[in-house]
């Protein structure tokens, strides 16, 4: 296995487990918050979902965007399985950029997000994505734990 292939394994994996505990959550909790200033459960899978869209097209720019308008603000908040569905040919798209790059890409690419405080080798950005991901999927776990869900087991 080489590193491309390692990256892909683990933007597999987290999103599998994500899946898992964003399907869990009943349809009477997708609009639950822990406070007011909170994203709803539902809130917060769009915002995973639609940041690996924006990260997709920051590393093909090699850097922020000037100008993001996003498909996600058009669609309404249904469903898990909506949102999900909505964000696959985005997702697809995504996999095929990180399968074209070569294992000296992940180094010598610079991904510049001065704008957010780093400039950062592709490899490493690819990284940071998946991990946002799996921030936001534990955030979930906990919200359910306050909502007094129960969780689905992710360590399978």
């Amino acid at each position: 296995m080489n590193s491309i292939d390692l990256i892909l394994l683990n933007f597999n994996e987290v999103r599998r487990r994500s899946v898992k505990v964003w399907t869990s959550i009943p349809q009477e909790k997708l609009n639950w918050k822990p406070d007011d200033e909170a994203m709803t459960c539902l809130e917060m899978i769009r915002h995973v979902l639609e940041s690996e869209h924006y990260y997709h097209l920051a590393i093909q720019n090699q850097g922020s965007l000037a100008v993001f308008e996003s498909p996600f603000d058009k669609q309404p908040f249904s469903s898990v399985n909506a949102e999900l569905k909505f964000a696959e040919p985005f997702r697809n798209h995504f996999l095929e950029t990180i399968k074209s790059f070569s294992e000296e890409d992940l180094s010598s690419i610079k991904i510049d997000r001065s704008d957010s405080g780093y400039i950062r080798s592709l490899g490493d950005m690819l990284l940071r994505v998946a991990y946002h991901e799996s921030v936001h999927t534990g955030q979930l776990l906990d919200y359910l734990r306050m909502a007094e869900v129960p969780r689905v087991r992710v360590w399978d």
